[in-house]
């Protein structure tokens, strides 16, 4: 069917292809990107291409024709068929010889290829001799084409040629492009192919339409390995350009590196701050969703903030390295100098105009211009959180790092006053993920060995004691020959930011230092901050000389036991309160302690396992209204009862910060929620939001979006006074209002006005709201629906 369909309209399918092919051939004279030699080659093989096919299709028209024009035209175009065949294997020798030799840079072309030279110089003179011999074909006395008995000896060269071609190819495969291997493949093959099915198909030229549209192929890979190489050469330029973008980069970095650790030789207390500085700077930005160009901007500002140190004295840098830079008039020039020195840098205009604003306040209190808000630029109000934190968390001549709860209040208070309050926000947010001082706490190592010498002179790091049971174990050594003088273990109990025992008043009062009492492994004791300490203590003789201790505790009562060789005793403190973190310091006097373990197990202590010494302290002893008084001890160690939010809900109660609470978000929190029975962290328990009165959102594993918003009214008289109301004892109030899956919050608590808007991802039929907290006592728990 394909053949007949062929064969009806042959001829009007090689006049368009010769039309096809006249057109490449033109189109590739105008071409600019190939050697003048090669595109020679290629629009010699078009245009032989055309002439093969033009010269077939004569040869069909003529057929038949009796004049004399007929009967020399058919003679021609058929002269010039079989010619012309070797003519184009040839021309496509001399193609693949040319890419050997200009492309591949080969010196010697195989002999192969000037075989193919010479037959095919063969093959034009039989095509000569077969027009005058009837060779390979004849003519009737009606001017008709017929095949000879030699007509197959045509077929010879146009084959072999292409192979031996075809051999050479393929042992140099792997230098040729992909297209261009692919175009001579095509090239040899289809052709060749097509050259067999014409030998059953007489009256067909599809070998000399085959010709043209390998031709045509050839052109057409050829500009698809020209666009390959132009990508290729494009991605190696841009791989350039950005390797030297990078190595400048790298090199400005390096630069501003050097002149940062010059400036910072000069004030040896601060080596190293300006890089901690950049990286804080550089993680809020990549947490704000900057592009990584946003984020290097970021970086180099805060890395170069301090240049303006150079032009400072070195006795004002002397005298000033203990006191804020704010106080002193010489150091208030720093960011207008650094702001000068950076100007000079046109390159990249933000350094100069972030380092000149890094010193300004949100509320717009701060230097050097007084600027506030939004007006502050970006850069800059990253800086100012960047720097604030590293100051507040590593040791400044002789300001010890402060602990990490009180750098954490220090953001929340700051947040609308001192610092960007989304991006104080953020960097709470941050610090809460780290979770250095909360949820690594107990993983933290404790020093497997220690040398005391004077009593206390050395002291482990704490070692958590809560309600599983922990227990110790090492070895001790007198340091001291002399029986006379005192040797041995003891245990200090105590509650730390740091979870290290303090003697310095200021660091007593900086790390919220509580000591509880101190016990010996011979059953003495001193109670000095504990409401009550009772020891018990039995003599024992083993041949064991290790030491062990076993801790737990339930509620605001713990017990420790500890076991030696000759006593085992038996000590229960009575805590302040439940709130009270408790951790267990190891010391000593005159001894080597060796081969300290601390290992957790899973059993929990329940009522009743440590025997109660004092009466329990409660805060909730006041009225109780609609819903249960609930006193949180620690951070959301209770909750009230779920409350169903309808339409209109209305909270209120009486809230009462623990003695025990000093920071500000010692407060009570709300909680949205559903739960199958109606409590927090019940089944099938999803959590919406969670906030806290003190201003704060905490977006961590909500499944809802919340709309927050909290300014500070005229209402709002500081932090110091917001904390002492709180721990008088304050009226709280909060409104819920529903509307389908959205529920909006509002609440005022001494100026801090929130208001809040949750959308649950799902689609809840019931949403509860519980209240909790930290260190909070909630009584008096009224609901109403107006």
């Amino acid at each position: 069917m394909l053949f007949e369909l062929i064969r009806e309209h042959q001829l009007n399918i090689m006049l368009n292809l010769c039309a096809v092919c006249t057109t490449m051939a033109i189109m590739l004279l105008f071409t600019r990107f190939l050697r003048p030699g090669r595109k020679r080659i290629l629009v010699f093989m078009l245009v032989l291409a055309t002439c093969l096919l033009g010269f077939d299709r004569l040869a069909y028209v003529y057929a038949g024709d009796s004049t004399s024009k007929g009967y020399i035209m058919v003679r021609v175009s058929n002269f010039m068929v079989f010619f012309l065949t070797s003519v184009i294997v040839f021309s496509f020798n001399m193609y693949v010889m040319d890419i050997l030799k200009n492309d591949m840079k080969l010196e010697l072309i195989p002999r192969r290829m000037w075989i193919v030279h010479i037959m095919s110089v063969i093959g034009m003179l039989l095509a000569a001799v077969a027009a005058f011999t009837g060779l390979y074909y004849t003519f009737d006395e009606n001017n008709q084409y017929h095949r000879s008995g030699g007509f197959l000896i045509a077929y010879i060269i146009p084959v072999v040629g292409p192979i031996l071609i075809y051999s050479v190819i393929r042992q140099y495969r792997k230098q040729f492009s992909k297209m261009i291997y692919i175009s001579l493949v095509l090239y040899i093959f289809f052709p060749i192919l097509v050259g067999i099915i014409q030998i059953f198909t007489y009256g067909l030229s599809i070998v000399n339409m085959a010709m043209v549209l390998v031709s045509v192929s050839l052109y057409i890979f050829t500009y698809l390995d020209i666009n390959d190489e132009v990508e290729r050469v494009h991605k190696l330029e841009m791989d350039n350009l950005l390797e030297e973008h990078k190595s400048m980069k790298r090199l400005f970095e390096q630069t501003a590196m050097a002149f940062v650790t010059a400036v910072e030789k000069r004030t040896p207390y601060s080596q190293g701050h300006s890089k901690r500085v950049a990286s804080v700077a550089r993680t809020l930005a990549r947490n704000m969703n900057k592009s990584d160009d946003e984020c290097d901007e970021v970086y180099y500002a805060a890395l170069l903030h301090d240049v303006g140190l150079a032009a400072i004295p070195d006795e004002v840098l002397a005298e000033t390295k203990d006191t804020e830079e704010g106080t002193n008039e010489i150091l208030r020039q720093k960011p207008v100098i650094g702001g000068e020195i950076l100007d000079n840098i046109r390159e990249y205009p933000y350094l100069g105009k972030s380092v000149l604003s890094a010193c300004e306040r949100y509320d717009g209190k701060g230097y050097p211009e007084g600027l506030s808000g939004d007006n502050i630029p970006e850069i800059s109000r990253m800086i100012a959180i960047a720097e604030a934190y590293d100051k507040m968390t590593v040791k400044q001549g002789s300001n010890n790092p402060l602990p990490e709860p009180v750098v954490r209040e220090e953001f929340v208070m700051g947040a609308g006053d001192r610092f960007d309050p989304d991006m104080s926000n953020l960097m709470i947010h941050l610090m809460d993920s780290d979770l250095k001082y909360v949820h690594e706490e107990m993983d933290e190592a404790v020093e497997k060995e220690l040398t005391c010498g004077k009593y206390r002179e050395s002291v482990s790091k704490g070692i958590p004691v809560d309600s599983t049971v922990t227990r110790i174990s090492f070895k001790c050594t007198p340091d001291s020959t002399d029986s006379k003088t005192f040797s041995g273990p003891s245990i200090i109990l105590f509650d730390s930011f740091d979870r290290h025992v303090h003697r310095s008043k200021k660091s007593i009062n900086a790390y919220h230092y509580t000591e509880y009492g101190e016990v010996w492994f011979d059953g003495h004791g001193i109670c000095t901050g504990a409401r009550k300490m009772e020891t018990d203590k039995v003599e024992e003789h083993s041949d064991d000389d290790g030491y062990y201790i076993t801790a737990s505790r339930y509620e605001d009562h713990l017990k420790i036991e500890t076991v030696s060789s000759a006593y085992r005793t038996e000590s229960i403190f009575a805590l302040p309160d439940r709130t009270k973190a408790a951790y267990i310091g190891i010391t000593g006097e005159n001894c080597h302690i060796t081969d300290i373990d601390v290992s957790r197990s899973i059993e929990e202590t329940v009522e009743g396992d440590i025997r109660r010494i004092a009466e329990e302290i409660s805060f909730i002893d006041r009225i109780e209204s609609d819903v249960a008084n609930v006193q949180i001890d620690r951070y959301r160690s209770s909750t009230t009862t779920g409350m169903k939010v309808e339409d209109r809900l209305r909270i209120g109660f009486h809230a009462m910060a623990l003695p025990s609470a000093t920071l500000v978000w010692h407060c009570p929190y709300i909680v949205l929620f559903y739960s199958d029975d109606k409590t927090v962290g019940g089944k099938n328990y999803h959590e919406y939001a969670l906030i806290k009165l003190n201003g704060e959102y905490e977006a961590v594993e909500v499944e809802a979006r919340n709309e927050f918003k909290m300014n500070k009214s005229s209402d709002f008289q500081g932090w110091n006074i917001w904390k002492e109301e709180f721990q008088k004892g304050i009226e709280c109030e909060v409104l819920l209002l529903r509307k389908g899956k959205s529920i909006r919050l509002y609440t005022d608590t001494l100026g801090i006005k929130i208001e809040n808007t949750t959308i649950p991802d799902d689609d809840p039929r019931e949403v509860y709201v519980a209240l909790t907290g930290d260190e909070v006592a909630l009584t008096d728990i009224r609901l109403w629906n107006n």
